[in-house]
């Protein structure tokens, strides 16, 4: 089981964004430039979501727990946190 993983996110304030942001990453527009767009974590969306590397209990339990489970690559549905909706993509 990885120690540290990489993953990148969309922040958003209301679970009916993130599932419209969900939609359009699935018609194939690209997570990077919808996080750059939408995401509220302003830090995180100016490198298209990325988060770099985390290990266990440096994210909110929700968030982690989903995070951890991810496939490399995959992406989640949307995660409600104290934040608001998370869609995470795992990228290592």
């Amino acid at each position: 089981m990885a120690s540290k993983i990489k993953c990148s996110h969309i922040l958003v304030e209301k679970q009916s964004q993130a599932i419209a942001i969900l939609d359009r990453i699935k018609q194939g527009e690209k997570f990077g430039k919808l996080a750059r767009e939408f995401s509220i974590d302003s830090g995180s969306a100016k490198r298209d979501g990325n988060l770099g590397y985390f290990g266990r209990g440096k994210m909110v339990k929700e968030f982690e727990a989903v995070a951890f489970k991810l496939e490399v690559s995959k992406i989640s549905e949307p995660v409600k946190t104290q934040y608001g909706y998370h869609i995470i993509k795992r990228l290592s």
